[in-house]
């Protein structure tokens, strides 16, 4: 992490009002201008703002700035609290907290509003507890989802558009005359131009007010020119041919005017719809959190909602529950179903002193937890952060499409005044005007950049999302970029090849009549009392067989060597052979299937009973079930894999062959990993490091990708690229496959896009006209720029369809 990061913090601010990927340019470049702001990227598809500041900068700042721009931030909550202990100071502490954006007390009654995406009613209260004020939620107001407001918004002004343009599409292709024609089509478009397509034109003198065009001045443009030209042929037809006789009916474009802003209006339906989609799986997410939580207090049992629950609350949970944050299981037992976090089907029994995650379902039994992680740290709400991290950021890819995009428009201006003036030099004299006029138009509606400001934000949208449904979360789109082109995969062993924790893999009986069991047993009850993470495998070892481990006394520990006891009426010794040897008791005996257990990377535990070797019972750190399969299908999509640890090379070695390694890096020390990942990228190798612990952090941060297995530490996911929530190694090759699937979904959009593009403007200028007499048709031009959006969108929700191999 560099110094510069160090000093930042990171928000999402949902923002209102983009019609298009220039608008979300906009709104980046007023936000970038804040000053504060370190960095700031804006996702049309998503409608969030990712904005990078230094800690301290007011969040009203970027608000003002936003609305400057001409467009709105999150709608905020507003909620009341009855307050006990409040100073003259607590006001002004509240006005304080970031997401907070106006606050007022009255009496004992604070109202406050508040950005819910930066801050909750929760933290407010914690806020004023810890300045001695103790507040009660007294009520709360909560805006209607403005992303569905705004499909209703936009479905109302499609509606009143095609009521009134498809009357006058009849009279215009019709060629119905009549006396008084151009006036009445002047009547049934001014409602579809001035209340259905106000907004592009409103827009549009925003954007020039600060000097900027967008598909709005397009548009803008387009239809503007061909209305003004219309009424002017209404109202006085000489002053467009002066030659037309008095009376006659000029020819007008009322139709391409009504038509077009139909047409692209229905394809703003259906874009917001189909964007909607690409959000899917974080709405997914979030619905599975319950909205209130049974709370117990001095005995008794409250609803409340999950919003006002705190540190150590402790909160009953009943069969069919989900479990509303996490926390630890104080009393009770039951299965929980925990398959949106890990994927898996089957319920893990959970009892006292067992994790359980937000969002959860309970099956059968009840149990009562307490509450360790609330708000925005629980798993859950830890995950659709990530989700919408990644979804903020950009990929290197994005950055073609917007440098293109931003001189775009001018430069289609351009070409639609040269078609212009084309025509009317080079056209035929008695229609030059009329299709100077239909080039220029066409020209400016068919050009929206639109579909390339959507074709990287879209894919990246899905792509995020499914790789979640996945247990892989992603950080950032450039991530996912990175991901896709990886050749070299290097796996930290203990705790993402290996499950991380020694398990007894042998139990060799080396006296007469003596049973696995039986020396198993002695093994336990020798060892109950050790923390040694082998004494803690031998006694896990004989609770997963049943057995009955016999009470022992007069424990004694030898660190890094054994523990002795008595059992019954007989000393039990296990340990070292160097430890038995020093209590005189021959070991030599054990040497041969010691050093076979040692070069197989397994840790012999000798145990001897009354100063004779009973036996030997081994344990090793067992490979995960599926790390082989998941090595074998990484090399197969051509990945050179490597493991790293810092154990000893035999053992390192031992687990490598077993899990179809051929490259290993031992005894690496853990300051020295991110150097060997250096040392490999020196070679040309695109590398992706995959770690738990906080020792690979460094390597996870030197690598092109940083893996972290989700149950390891925080730090090693903090300092990873993604996320696997599953800690299984197979999700590092779904990782990639779902990488690579995005990049190429990516690709595809800025292919057709531009390709569109490249293709449509010069024949919506003429350029087939000498040749061909192929002109395009403004309606037609509108309808294929609204198609090339949804296209775009469309292509990319086919990444929901992606299933791991």
């Amino acid at each position: 992490m560099t110094p510069t990061e160090d000093k930042t913090k990171t928000l999402e601010l949902p923002i209102t009002g983009m019609s298009c990927a220039a608008c979300a340019r906009h709104v980046e470049k007023a936000l970038k201008g804040v000053p504060g702001v370190a960095d700031a990227s804006v996702n049309y598809a998503s409608g969030y703002a990712t904005i990078e500041s230094a800690p301290g900068t007011p969040i009203t700042d970027f608000v003002a700035a936003v609305e400057e721009a001409g467009y709105g931030a999150e709608a905020p909550n507003e909620v009341t609290f009855i307050l006990e202990g409040a100073t003259p100071d607590t006001l002004t502490m509240v006005r304080a907290i970031p997401g907070v954006l106006s606050a007022s007390l009255e009496a004992d009654h604070l109202a406050a509003t508040y950005l819910p995406s930066i801050v909750a009613p929760r933290d407010i209260r914690a806020s004023l507890r810890e300045s001695g004020v103790r507040a009660t939620r007294d009520s709360e107001t909560r805006p209607a989802d403005e992303t569905d407001d705004e499909l209703r918004a936009l479905r109302t002004r499609l509606t009143v558009a095609i009521a009134f343009s498809l009357p006058t599409l009849v009279i215009s292709m019709g060629d119905l005359m009549f006396p008084g024609r151009n006036w009445v089509l002047l009547a049934l478009t001014l409602p579809v131009v001035i209340y259905s397509g106000g907004r592009f034109y409103s827009s549009a003198w925003h954007a020039a007010k600060r000097r900027l065009a967008d598909m709005n001045t397009l548009i803008a443009l387009g239809t503007g020119a061909a209305l003004l030209y219309s009424v002017a042929a209404t109202v006085a037809p000489q002053s467009v041919q002066p030659h037309a006789a008095h009376g006659a009916m000029v020819h007008v474009y009322y139709e391409a005017a009504g038509v077009i802003i139909t047409l692209i209006l229905l394809g703003r339906v259906m874009e917001a719809r189909a964007r909607r989609r690409t959000g899917s799986a974080i709405r997914a997410l979030l619905d599975l959190q319950p909205h209130t939580a049974r709370l117990l207090a001095d005995g008794v049992e409250s609803e409340i909602a999950v919003e006002d629950l705190e540190l150590d609350d402790i909160i009953v949970v009943r069969p069919g529950d989900r479990v509303p944050v996490d926390g630890v299981v104080v009393s009770g037992a039951s299965a929980v179903d925990e398959a949106m976090l890990t994927g898996e089907s089957i319920p893990v029994s959970k009892g006292a002193g067992d994790e359980v995650y937000g969002a959860t379902l309970n099956t059968t039994g009840a149990f009562q937890f307490r509450a360790t992680r609330v708000g925005r740290d629980t798993a859950l709400q830890r995950i659709v952060g990530m989700v919408r991290q990644a979804q903020g950021r950009r990929a290197p890819i994005q950055h073609l499409a917007d440098e293109i995009a931003a001189i775009f428009v001018p430069v289609v201006v351009a070409i639609s005044v040269v078609a212009f003036a084309a025509w009317m030099v080079f056209g035929p004299p008695e229609t030059r005007l009329n299709d100077a006029m239909t080039a220029l138009v066409t020209v400016l509606i068919i050009a929206c950049p639109c579909a390339l400001g959507l074709a990287t934000p879209t894919a990246v949208m899905v792509g995020s999302g499914v790789g979640a449904t996945h247990g892989i979360l992603v950080k950032g789109a450039d991530a996912l970029q990175a991901m896709a082109g990886i050749d070299t995969v290097v796996l930290d062993k203990t705790g993402t090849i290996t499950e991380g924790k020694p398990r007894v893999t042998d139990i060799i009986p080396l006296i007469p009549d003596l049973t696995e069991d039986a020396l198993l047993s002695l093994g336990a009850a020798v060892e109950h009392g050790s923390e040694h993470p082998l004494g803690e495998a031998v006694v896990r070892a004989a609770a997963e067989r049943g057995l009955v481990v016999p009470a022992a006394s007069e424990f004694v520990a030898t660190p890094g060597q054994g523990v002795r006891a008595m059992v019954g009426t007989s000393s039990v010794l296990a340990g070292t052979a160097r430890y038995l040897e020093g209590e005189s008791i021959p070991a030599r005996d054990s040497g041969t299937r010691v050093e076979s257990l040692a070069s197989e990377g397994k840790t012999p535990i000798l145990i001897a009973v009354d100063g004779r070797l009973a036996g030997i019972v081994a344990a090793a750190d067992v490979e995960k079930a599926s790390s082989r399969s998941a090595v074998e299908n990484l090399k197969r999509m051509g990945m050179d894999v490597v493991m790293i640890t810092g154990d000893h090379e035999a053992t390192a070695r031992a687990v490598a062959s077993r899990v179809g390694i051929a490259r290993v890096l031992a005894r690496v020390l853990p300051d020295h990993k991110a150097a060997e990942v250096q040392r490999l990228q020196a070679e040309g190798s695109k590398v992706a490091m995959v770690g738990d612990g906080i020792n690979d952090a460094p390597a996870l941060v030197q690598a092109n990708v940083g893996v972290a297995i989700g149950a390891g530490a925080d730090v090693a996911i903090e300092a990873a690229d993604v996320t696997l929530s599953r800690g299984d190694l197979q999700g590092v090759a779904t990782a990639v496959r779902l990488a690579r699937a995005t990049m190429r979904t990516i690709r595809q959009n800025l292919f057709w896009a531009f390709v569109y593009n490249v293709i449509g403007i010069p024949i919506a200028a003429g350029v087939l006209y000498p040749a061909f007499h192929i002109r395009l048709n403004p309606m037609l031009a509108s309808a294929a720029m609204s198609l090339s959006s949804v296209s775009v969108v469309s292509n990319s929700l086919r990444l929901r369809r992606f299933r791991d191999k």
